[in-house]
C-alpha cells in the first residue's frame, strides 16, 4: 500500500482513470481538471506543471488519487483514511512547492488536514465550502421573459469581463484563470446566455461531458439585472440542453454561504448530494 506520483498525464489516466470515472458524481472535479489539462495541456492551471498521484489497496486495486497544479492546493478523490494520512506524509516530505491547502469532498479533506497537523504542526481552516447538488426532475421556476442562445466566439470580450466580475465577487476564479475559463467553455460550445431582446443578461456554462456526467458551473447575472428570474431561467436552460444532449448526471456546486443560489437549484430540481471544503494550511 502506497502512492505513486508522476508529472505524466498519460501514466496517471492510466492508472487512475477507470477509478475515478467509477464514481462520476464524487469525482466530477477531478475529471474535468484532467480533461481540461488533456485538452489545453499542462499550462491550463499554472505555470508549474501538474503532479499527479494513485493509491493502491492490498488487493493492488487503485483506491484513491489526487492532482495537484500548482499553485493550488491537492485536489483529492474518496480514499481510506490510511490514504489520506499517508498522501500527507509523502506530500510533507515532498520536495515541491510548499502545500498551502486541500480541497475534496469533506471526509477526505478532513482526513487529509488531520494528518497533515499531525506530521507538520499547521492548522487548518475552512475558506470555502460548497454543497454539491444533482439534478432529478427539471422544474423550470416560472416563465421569464428572453430565450437562451449558444455563446460563440464573437461573445469573448463579454464572458471576460462576466467571468472577470464573477470571480470577484466568488473568489472561486483567479483573475489568471478567466481567459482561460473562457476559451475552455467556447471551445466546446459550453456556455449559454440568456437574452432579452437581443442583449445578454446572464450567462451559465457546463462542463465537457465525462461518464455521461456534466457540471453546470459559472452562473452570473450583473448585479443591476438580478432578481428577474434570469439566473434560474439560464441555470434551467443549460440543464435542459445538457440532458438533451445525453448527459445521464447533471450537477452543479453552490456556495453555502449563499442562501439564494442554493433556494434558486433546489426550486430548478436539484437535490444535494455532499458537501466539498476547501481548506488553508497556516504554519
Amino acid at each position: 500500500m502506497a502512492w505513486t506520483t508522476t508529472d505524466d498525464l498519460d501514466e496517471f489516466r492510466a492508472a487512475a482513470g477507470a477509478f475515478l470515472r467509477a464514481r462520476p458524481v464524487r469525482h466530477t472535479v477531478l475529471l474535468t481538471v484532467v480533461s481540461s489539462l488533456e485538452a489545453a495541456g499542462s499550462g491550463r492551471y499554472g505555470d508549474r506543471p501538474p503532479v499527479y498521484g494513485w493509491w493502491r489497496a492490498p488487493s493492488g486495486a487503485v483506491d484513491g488519487g489526487f492532482v495537484r497544479t500548482p499553485p493550488h492546493p491537492p485536489l483529492l478523490s474518496a480514499m481510506p483514511a490510511e490514504a489520506a494520512d499517508a498522501l500527507a506524509r509523502t506530500l510533507a516530505g515532498a520536495d515541491r512547492p510548499r502545500i498551502t491547502g486541500v480541497t475534496g469532498a469533506r471526509p477526505e479533506a478532513e482526513a487529509f488536514a488531520d494528518a497533515w497537523e499531525r506530521h507538520t504542526g499547521e492548522a487548518r481552516r475552512a475558506d470555502h465550502v460548497q454543497r454539491l447538488y444533482r439534478l432529478h426532475t427539471l422544474t423550470p421556476s416560472g416563465p421569464v421573459r428572453g430565450r437562451a442562445r449558444t455563446a460563440t466566439t464573437a461573445d469573448r470580450d463579454l464572458l471576460l469581463s462576466w467571468y472577470e466580475a464573477f470571480g470577484r465577487d466568488t473568489g472561486a476564479l483567479p483573475g489568471n484563470e478567466v481567459a482561460r475559463a473562457v476559451d475552455d467553455r467556447l471551445g466546446h460550445h459550453g456556455a449559454l446566455l440568456w437574452e432579452v431582446d437581443g442583449e445578454p443578461v446572464a450567462t451559465a456554462a457546463v462542463s465537457r461531458t465525462i461518464a455521461d456526467t456534466v457540471r453546470v458551473s459559472l452562473v452570473y447575472t450583473p448585479p443591476e439585472l438580478r432578481g428577474r428570474g434570469y439566473a434560474g431561467a439560464v441555470t434551467a436552460a443549460v440543464s435542459r440542453a445538457a440532458r438533451t444532449a445525453g448527459a445521464e448526471r447533471v450537477l452543479l456546486f453552490a456556495d453555502l454561504a449563499n442562501p439564494t443560489s442554493n433556494a434558486l437549484y433546489q426550486r430548478i430540481g436539484y437535490r444535494p448530494v455532499e458537501d466539498h471544503v476547501r481548506l488553508t494550511f497556516t504554519p
